[in-house]
């Protein structure tokens, strides 16, 4: 059963709905276009969320009626006991898939939520065994945009003598790509014997993953004097030059000191473009982490704020586990995870975050 808070505010919605169809029918109402339209529109803008709670409504009045059939009737009819137990069992499932349904209806919309994501992950604390699992994470997300459909676009990527990744960055694009992936920043830990192990210990390394919704021109604008753009040779692993025409670009913005570099591409162009869209993410990032930094203390107990030093998850391979330590969610299945099968983990951060979005209001990620 949802809270009492949670019901109030679902009744004041259902009357306003009330309300503005009664509008609807009003001559005068209709008369000014402009007010009737504005009506129409918050009125379809509900429609959904009060026909969720009608239906809700009645799944609670069936599973009332059921319970006082039940207790009524005598345990000697025991088909009938059963039936009636089975549409209970029924109807509390459907209960539970409503009561879902309505907290994600009543969350507010991020408009951020629909866009690419751009996701950086870079060897943490471990030398080459960060770098080796960073590549294993890199992995894991491509498996897991595949898996949704999302197309994968290189941006940069630094690699090691032994194969592991020092830093790549990359673009997931898909409708929904930054609302699945949004929670993944912070650090993420592995606990294994490395390969470079001959003892045979267990060693604890890490990994810093950062994901940033891409950002249009129009939501930043950046001065183009306050750029020092850079061409050289692309290059591979071991300073091998895998591109003989100086294609690859460093940005680096003067007034941040922020420096982005681009080398996927043999355009030079391209790699410009991608090389800007991952500044303007960067950037807006910053303004965002100055804006929220007067609230810290809030943003700590929140599900996913995005702070890169955040230990989010760890890895354990002798166990066959991974944990996400900000919800306490625990799956015996690692290597599926590295697989790319990361919907558990999604879905519950998501559904905590939407928790406690509406324990505290229902105010969207644009007022943290």
């Amino acid at each position: 059963m949802m809270q009492e808070q949670t019901l109030h505010k679902l009744r004041q919605i259902k009357a306003r709905f009330e309300e503005l169809q009664t509008e609807m029918g009003n001559p005068d109402v209709f008369a000014d276009q402009e007010r009737y339209l504005s009506i129409v529109k918050e009125a379809a803008d509900l429609t959904e969320l009060v026909e969720t709670y009608s239906l809700y409504e009645n799944c609670l009045e069936s599973l009332l009626e059921n319970r006082e059939l039940l207790e009524s009737t005598p345990s000697s009819e025991s088909e009938m006991t059963s039936l009636i137990r089975d549409e209970i069992e029924e109807a509390q499932e459907e209960e539970a898939r409503l009561e879902a349904k309505l907290i994600e209806l009543l969350q507010p919309k991020d408009p951020r939520d629909e866009r690419n994501v751009i996701i950086e992950i870079r060897g943490g604390a471990g030398g080459d065994e960060a770098a080796l699992f960073a590549a294993e994470l890199f992995q894991m997300y491509s498996s897991y945009a595949d898996r949704r459909g999302f197309g994968l676009e290189m941006v940069d990527l630094s690699e090691t003598e032994i194969g592991g990744y020092k830093e790549v960055v990359f673009i997931l694009s898909g409708k929904g790509a930054y609302s699945r992936l949004k929670y993944e920043s912070g650090v993420h830990r592995v606990q294994r014997v490395p390969v470079t192990e001959s003892g045979g210990r267990i060693h604890t390394s890490t990994v810093t993953v950062a994901v940033m919704p891409e950002v249009d021109e129009v939501d930043i604008v950046i001065n183009p004097k306050d750029l020092q753009i850079d061409t050289y040779r692309a290059s591979g692993a071991g300073g091998q030059h895998v591109n003989k025409t100086s294609s690859a670009i460093r940005i680096t913005h003067l007034p941040s000191g922020l420096v982005v570099t681009c080398q996927d591409q043999r355009s030079q162009y391209k790699n410009k473009d991608k090389a800007m869209s991952v500044l303007r993410a960067r950037l807006l990032e910053m303004e965002e982490e100055k804006r929220s930094s007067s609230i810290a203390g809030e943003r700590k107990s929140q599900v996913g704020t995005g702070d890169r030093s955040e230990r989010i998850r760890t890895y354990n391979y002798p166990q066959g586990r991974v944990t996400d330590h900000r919800i306490g969610l625990t799956l015996y299945k690692l290597e599926e995870v590295l697989n790319g099968d990361i919907d558990a983990f999604v879905e519950a951060l998501t559904a905590a975050a939407r928790t406690q979005q509406l324990a505290k209001g229902g105010s969207g990620e644009d007022d943290e």
